[in-house]
């Protein structure tokens, strides 16, 4: 699911995942470096355009909470992960 996600977050975002999860990399560097985002309500548009993506190939519905700018790329992943994981849980 990691691939999964980091692939679709880097399609959404118009950044690698080199790029997207590089070290220091936070979602305000990903909104400044993106050819795609030019305000952080594109940034939601990107991550909730991952989370639909999740629910319609995977059938899990992930709800992120929200994230100041200045949250590490990293940590959003592992909040992705840590409510897919949840969810697939109670789903099942």
């Amino acid at each position: 699911m990691e691939e999964y996600i980091r692939a679709k977050f880097a399609e959404y975002s118009g950044l690698s995942e080199a790029e997207l999860f590089a070290p220091g990399a936070t979602l305000a560097s990903v909104l400044a470096a993106s050819p795609r985002m030019t305000n952080s309500l594109d940034l939601m548009e990107a991550l909730a355009r991952t989370s639909n993506a999740v629910r319609k190939d995977h059938g899990v519905r992930v709800r992120l909470p929200a994230l100041p700018l200045n949250t590490p790329t990293t940590e959003v992943l592992a909040a992705f992960l840590e409510e897919y994981d949840k969810q697939a849980e109670g789903a099942a």
